[in-house]
């Protein structure tokens, strides 16, 4: 796996013993996938992790590394990504079905239930067939747990990720329009301070997303957006009518009781990942084969603005990118955290 971490949130380091992804197969003399991804540390004994397209047996649109099974994709892909994964984290991965609605659930009191009823952890997502087929329908998971990683999809949608170090309580939310208008956020930090945690030492970060000048929507939606989270309607570089979901997440943060400063900009990590992986051969490979934008890494490297942003990044997975390429399926990405054990 390549690491991406640093040891400060100021700015972006890499350790002695990052590896270089361009000279790295996909997968190892097994044939197993080896995931790249971008960990975050977040607090102290908290990671975040953004998985990226990289380095997993996915094929065809859904390359490379799928985490999600409501794409079609054949489920043995996704359970080897999913697997290598979670043996890269060193932890159980927790999956749930999400609905765009603001529904949290305790983790917890799902963990012993359903503990190990995927070969990755949990999974009660419905996506992939395992012996217990177990379906949590929620947008936010909540846990006290160490060494299980909370994971939300996404492919433009917005993760949320949080967590009071002080009193071990880690959060996980996926904020598309329908949760964040919802209240996902709100019912996941609700949920963290029934168990324990408290608003003022909650520390958050917002994950790949959609950014504000790709988001474009109909102007009947941007203004209904805009009502409820006023300041998030925006132009955007289509000419038409956008929403900003990094300005909704921020209010419904500070209205969770969150302070500003609690909130950690992920974007120099992501951004120096980026850079590191401008001339990635895989990376260079999928975009020639996928052709969603511009089928040339170089030229969407150079023309890149907002690297969090999954229409804009290659690095993600993107609904909105790969639909106006044409594509008939699309892949997605995890956006997890995990207490160490």
């Amino acid at each position: 796996m390549t690491d991406f971490s640093s040891t400060t949130h100021g700015s972006p380091q890499f350790d002695d013993a990052i590896l270089d992804s361009s000279a790295m197969s996909p997968t190892d003399s097994a044939g197993n996938p080896i995931p790249v991804t971008i960990p975050i540390d977040l607090a102290p004994g908290v990671k975040v992790v953004y998985t990226t397209r990289l380095g997993g047996v996915s094929q065809g649109d859904w390359g490379n590394c799928n985490y999600g099974g409501k794409g079609g994709e054949p489920p043995e892909r996704v359970t080897a990504n999913r697997i290598a994964l979670a043996k890269e984290l060193n932890a159980d991965l927790s999956l749930v079905s999400q609905i765009h609605s603001g529904i949290a659930v305790d983790t917890d009191k799902l963990a012993d239930k359903h503990k190990h009823n995927a070969p990755f952890g949990i999974d009660l997502s419905g996506t992939v067939k395992s012996g217990n087929d177990t379906v949590i329908e929620a947008d936010a998971q909540v846990t006290s747990r160490t060494g299980l990683a909370l994971g939300m999809f996404a492919a433009d949608c917005m993760p949320v990720l949080l967590a009071d170090p002080e009193h071990g309580i880690i959060g996980a939310a996926h904020c598309g329009r329908g949760g964040l208008l919802r209240g996902v956020i709100g019912a996941c930090v609700e949920l963290m301070v029934s168990k324990g945690a408290q608003p003022q030492h909650i520390v958050a970060t917002l994950g790949p997303r959609i950014c504000a000048d790709c988001y474009e929507v109909g102007g009947e939606i941007a203004d209904d957006f805009d009502a409820h989270f006023p300041g998030s309607y925006s132009l955007t570089r289509f000419s038409g009518p956008g929403v900003d979901l990094v300005a909704a997440a921020m209010q419904e943060l500070a209205a969770a009781g969150i302070p500003r400063d609690n909130v950690i900009d992920s974007r120099p990590r992501v951004a120096a990942a980026t850079q590191y992986l401008s001339e990635d051969e895989e990376l260079i490979g999928l975009c020639l084969r996928d052709d969603e934008d511009s089928p040339r890494l170089n030229e969407r490297i150079a023309k890149l603005r907002h690297p969090m942003c999954t229409f804009e990044n290659p690095l993600w997975y993107s609904h909105r990118r790969s639909s106006r390429a044409n594509k008939a399926h699309e892949g997605r990405m995890l956006a997890l955290i995990v207490q160490n054990r």
